[in-house]
């Protein structure tokens, strides 16, 4: 059993609410009340609405989101979205309230970049200057461009990538950041780092990239999927005999 208020405590010291960016203020409780103890909790990368069923039969105490449940006003979002609006009703009905770390995790120490750049067997990882929400690191040797953007594709678990090859070669240093940060490739590159990764990226940005005869790796947004490892390992550590289950696959795009 882990007391709920132990756990915000942890929370409010790792992944502080104001990390969250300015355009991502939608973070902690998202619906429902919170109970005193926890014995089951639940950790999706989105809380969606073709998994409602099974959220319902496994009726845990709590569920932990990356991606908020709710971004936005929650009166304009559900004013708008009758999926969602039907969802909380349903949660707060069963008490199941749902708990979102987002941009706070992204960038808090141990979370969700910490743990990209880890899985990347980065070596001397650390916040950029500019933007302490990416992670930078060395490679343990320079390695062809093409041969880590493969390496990164199948360390990050996705079965697809694009590269946009107009930099160095040969490299030696890589940023990233998971889900959609391709605009910051900019600070990247004006740390000297070799490579940027991170997904999303619209068109313009792209040609932008081009243009600054840079590399960047865009990877799709579900190498986030890490932050159920993640979490999971980060609430067991607090209270071995917690209950914690990932039990969804997240439903990912194909190439046709």
């Amino acid at each position: 059993m882990l007391k709920t208020k132990t756990l915000l405590q942890h929370f409010g010291k790792d992944f502080p609410k104001h990390l969250a960016k300015k355009y991502d203020d939608y973070v902690g409780l998202m619906c429902g009340k919170l109970k005193e103890n926890l014995h089951k909790v639940v950790i999706v990368l989105d809380l969606e609405y073709r998994i409602m069923d099974e959220i319902i039969r496994l009726e845990p105490d709590l569920i932990i989101t990356h991606h908020p449940f709710i971004y936005g006003t929650r009166g304009k979002v559900l004013k708008h979205d009758e999926k969602r609006r039907w969802m909380v009703e349903t949660l707060e009905n069963r008490h199941i309230p749902v708990y979102s770390l987002h941009t706070n995790f992204d960038e808090g120490r141990g979370g969700m970049n910490d743990a990209l750049a880890q899985t990347l067997q980065l070596m001397n990882i650390r916040p950029l200057v500019s933007t302490p929400l990416a992670r930078g690191g060395q490679l343990h040797e320079p390695m062809d461009l093409y041969t880590f953007a493969l390496f990164a594709k199948q360390r990050l678990n996705v079965d697809y990538g694009y590269l946009i090859a107009e930099g160095k070669s040969m490299i030696e240093t890589v940023a990233i950041i998971g889900g959609g940060g391709a605009k910051y490739y900019t600070e990247a590159l004006k740390e000297g780092y070799d490579l940027f990764i991170s997904g999303d990226a619209p068109h313009h940005v792209r040609r932008s990239v081009i243009n600054d005869h840079y590399n960047y790796l865009e990877l799709p947004h579900e190498i986030e999927l890490i932050f159920l490892e993640v979490m999971k390992a980060y609430l067991l550590k607090l209270d071995p005999s917690l209950t914690v289950l990932t039990p969804f696959k997240q439903a990912l795009p194909q190439l046709i």
